[in-house]
């Protein structure tokens, strides 16, 4: 009996600010303008088949995650590689971060997936990569888990969405609509959180109101933030338009965040290190993003800080961002 056995990961993302576009029915050019960071901890699958009847059984390796979110995967990408039917799929996910908290672990899990069923199948990797963004952009779309998370991460690093859509289309695998770019200085992040917490990106994006106050807020931003040349010389900036998304947008007055914010600014304090980082809200979960000051600066502070924030009852894990594609 022939085997099939492939593997994929994808990194996470952190959303920093960000619009609402979708006022189109196309979800290939529905998305978001904004900016974030990708970062290299996110998602690993593995995936096994066998010729037999079609399906797909999911198991996951320590934190748990959402089966459905694979199925759909699988189910588009049938209709475009028929040869990933008549199979039954096995995987195995690991997932290095927990859903639900504006890490992009739907986007990741679903680009990963994605690719490690097409390698398994023996598809070249350049073409099984674009095809997975191009997939994953759809189902984050049609389950309303997600605008520019995958647009995000297939430019890497410290990002900005240029224009909204997928980052591949079409049966040759298109560049666009969606538009991105990014760079990276290895800069190292430490995101924490409350545990057994979370919030669905749906109860946002869904949401009349909450769209046009943070299509508002992230459009104010963006009009600077998308002008001129994209590098470490724009990390202040990118910093200062994130604190000011997160308070003209309404985000920050929810109080779960609001008083993680304050937790974590409270630690840092203690640590003795409230001018060389700053912590940022992660949109849309209940977490913080702390990275550097100054991002071309050592970071000696990481390891203290993780300790503090753990003992203060926080999780928390120390990644970097990741480089750009």
């Amino acid at each position: 009996m022939t085997g099939f056995l492939g593997r994929g990961e994808c990194g996470g993302h952190v959303t920093l600010l960000f619009t609402v576009s979708d006022e189109v029915a196309d979800p290939v050019k529905q998305g978001s303008l904004g900016a974030g960071l990708c970062v290299d901890d996110g998602v690993e699958i593995v995936a096994y088949g066998e010729q037999g009847e079609f399906g797909l059984k999911v198991s996951f390796e320590g934190e748990q995650g959402d089966s459905g979110l694979y199925n759909s995967v699988l189910d588009l990408l049938v209709e475009e590689i028929p040869e990933a039917e008549d199979i039954a799929w096995e995987i195995s996910v690991r997932l290095a971060l927990p859903v639900s908290q504006g890490f992009g672990m739907s986007a990741s899990g679903a680009v990963a997936a994605a690719l490690a069923f097409q390698r398994a199948i023996g598809l070249p990797h350049e073409e099984s990569l674009r095809r997975s963004y191009s997939i994953a952009h759809r189902v984050e779309r049609n389950r309303s888990t997600g605008l520019g998370d995958v647009t995000a991460l297939a430019a890497g690093g410290v990002e900005r969405r240029l224009e909204a859509g997928a980052p591949y289309h079409g049966p040759l695998l298109h560049r666009g609509p969606g538009r991105a770019e990014g760079w990276s200085n290895d800069t190292s992040v430490v995101l924490a959180w409350w545990p057994d917490t979370g919030k669905h990106t749906s109860g946002y994006i869904d949401d009349l109101d909450w769209k046009e106050s943070i299509s508002r807020a992230g459009a104010k931003q963006m009009q600077a933030l998308s002008e001129g040349d994209w590098g470490i010389g724009r990390w202040t900036e990118l910093l200062d338009s994130a604190k000011h998304f997160a308070e003209d947008s309404g985000l920050l007055e929810d109080s779960s965040r609001f008083d993680l914010l304050s937790s974590v600014t409270g630690v840092m304090k203690e640590c003795g290190i409230g001018e060389k980082a700053i912590a940022l809200l992660c949109m849309l979960g209940d977490s913080v993003a702390i990275v550097p000051s100054d991002a071309a600066s050592e970071v000696d502070w990481s390891d203290s800080l993780v300790a503090a924030l753990e003992k203060a009852g926080l999780q928390t894990i120390l990644t970097r961002v990741n480089q750009p594609s």
